[in-house]
């Protein structure tokens, strides 16, 4: 009896590995579903805006009631425009969190896909190595929407993050200042193998990514090629 209840043990722990990869594929994909459909809607994010973010964060199907449960928090993916400059095509994911720090969370009680824009390299660069606060750390605003990006305000141009959110339905630009962003290293272990920092993923070419990624990233080398910040 002792031997077959350590023999079952022995198959749960091997079989976590698979799964939990298997559930951050998922999160991938369904990352780069929410792209797909936020960028194919009419009222969508300025195409001016978009040419101008040096990475993107997707946080698809974030529940409200992850928020009312101290400690939880949403997971998504981050990629940017790879290289040391981000002048490169769109880079392998890596993986991320947030944790709910205000009302802006609260929206009905459906789950909300979030797309968050890292508008300069000093954004990029804090939330790729350490947590970051939104409206601490870094300026952040409710990103502008339609077809271009006139109603912008100065503040939305002076903002490292720009934050969108879709609900029911309806996209919007929303505030997260409060909030916090980190990567998720466990996540990443799992996709890549250990001693891979969110950072290598992102910079570095030679980390190559995983079939999961295929939808999100060739959508965004379709919709924005290149960066056009004006560096």
């Amino acid at each position: 009896m002792k031997r077959i209840f350590l023999l079952m043990s022995v198959m749960v722990l091997l079989g976590l590995p698979a799964s939990a990869q298997k559930d951050e594929n998922n999160r991938i994909k369904n990352a780069g579903q929410v792209m797909t459909e936020i960028l194919n809607i009419p009222d969508d994010i300025p195409a001016d805006i978009l040419n101008k973010a040096e990475c993107i964060i997707v946080l698809p199907s974030v529940m409200k009631a992850a928020f009312i449960v101290g400690g939880s928090y949403g997971r998504g993916v981050m990629t940017c425009r790879s290289g040391p400059d981000f002048n490169g095509r769109w880079s392998a994911p890596s993986m991320m969190a947030i944790e709910a720090g205000s009302v802006g969370f609260q929206i009905g009680g459906q789950a909300t896909d979030f797309v968050l824009l890292v508008m300069n390299q000093r954004g990029a660069s804090s939330i790729l190595t350490s947590q970051v606060k939104l409206g601490g750390d870094l300026a952040a605003a409710a990103g502008p929407k339609g077809r271009d990006a006139a109603a912008a305000t100065d503040v939305t141009l002076r903002a490292e993050i720009l934050s969108y959110s879709r609900s029911r339905g309806l996209f919007a630009g929303i505030s997260l200042e409060g909030s916090t962003l980190r990567p998720d290293n466990d996540g990443n272990e799992r996709i890549y193998g250990k001693g891979v920092t969110a950072k290598d993923i992102v910079i570095n070419s030679k980390i190559h990514a995983p079939a999961s990624a295929r939808l999100l990233i060739s959508t965004l080398n379709r919709k924005s090629p290149s960066n056009r910040s004006g560096k």
